[in-house]
């Protein structure tokens, strides 16, 4: 009888401890939704990576491979990195470009892609061996091809065309720029620091910058109200959230940065879309969904209608593409009249 109560006793015991695992885990799972949230007002943010420029086959990749040497067949002359596509990409509806930076001899900094000059124009070496005169004279068109160098469509078409980071912050003010410095010099941030200190406090709060750690952590500190978007804290920000997110705790990573997320792992993180959206938003930081991702690093967009499909209708938040010209106008055919 005695062993009856207490057998007793412990069924209700375990009946309780499930009653509130099973009450806990609804209040998780609402708390995780956004269907009762109203998605925000604004169109997404649109994020053109390089402007509108020669696009290329992503797969097979390597990190000392000539994309310009495998282009898709042009259907534009533009040229990544340039001002006339920059232009062409706030004209598609961009609301933020991003472009890459390089110190030049004499102190200044040039915008282009690669390290060095050999895959893109008729120059030889390393960038940064050369003052900024010296580059501003090559052809940033000299070496693409689509068809194995039979022909070269873009070649004499970029005289010119490497523009000085001056020289585009100059040529649109009022524009957002997504700043990536390509090295793991400590000293090119402190550089860049002092180049990003001239603009006032309102340009520079339309600017990010991301990169490696050391340049980008020595920017910071040397420039305090400068956002920054670290490569181990974009990392970090995703996988400590993926982990932690469940309980709407934002972790030091994403807050004042970007969170990048590929489209097919968006769906599984706590709160998506909205609700992540708006943690995001009250820590300062933007959310970006980039392309699928399948093993390696972050580097395709949206660059389809196919991928744009992937994302729910009403979310509104930033999207990296590479392809703006198509990505621009496809958006805002499916943003409600």
């Amino acid at each position: 009888m005695k062993g009856s109560r207490k057998g007793s006793r412990t069924l209700r015991g375990l009946a309780v401890l499930l009653a509130l695992v099973a009450l806990a885990s609804v209040l998780l799972f609402v708390g995780n939704q956004s269907r009762w949230l109203q998605p925000p007002a604004a169109r997404p943010f649109l994020l053109s990576h390089r402007g509108v420029h020669q696009t290329f086959d992503v797969r097979g990749l390597r990190s000392d491979t000539c994309t310009a040497g495998q282009i898709h067949a042009p259907t534009h002359a533009l040229i990544e990195n340039t001002l006339p596509s920059m232009r062409a990409a706030f004209d598609a509806g961009a609301d933020m470009v991003e472009f890459d930076v390089h110190p030049t001899k004499d102190g200044a900094f040039a915008v282009f892609h690669d390290w060095t000059l050999e895959c893109r124009t008729e120059g030889r070496g390393v960038v940064r061996d050369y003052a900024l005169a010296q580059l501003q004279v090559l052809d940033v068109g000299y070496g693409y091809t689509y068809d194995g160098g039979k022909t070269y469509p873009l070649r004499g078409k970029g005289i010119g065309l490497m523009p000085s980071l001056s020289q585009v912050l100059g040529e649109f003010p009022t524009r957002r720029f997504l700043i990536h410095m390509k090295s793991r010099d400590a000293e090119e941030g402190r550089l860049l620091a002092g180049r990003l200190a001239a603009l006032d406090a309102v340009q520079r709060s339309r600017l990010v910058v991301y990169g490696s750690d050391e340049p980008v952590s020595a920017l910071k500190q040397a420039l305090p109200d400068i956002r920054i978007a670290p490569r181990s804290a974009l990392v970090q920000c995703l996988l400590r959230y993926a982990a932690l997110g469940w309980s709407s705790y934002m972790p030091e990573a994403c807050r004042s940065g970007l969170m990048l997320v590929p489209v097919n792992v968006a769906p599984w993180l706590w709160g998506w879309p909205h609700r992540l959206q708006r943690r995001l938003e009250t820590a300062d930081t933007r959310l970006v969904v980039v392309g699928p991702y399948a093993g390696g690093d972050f580097s395709s967009g949206i660059d389809n209608t196919e991928t744009l499909a992937e994302l729910p209708l009403d979310y509104r938040g930033g999207l990296w593409t590479n392809r703006i010209e198509r990505i621009g106008p496809a958006v805002r055919s499916r943003m409600p009249d």
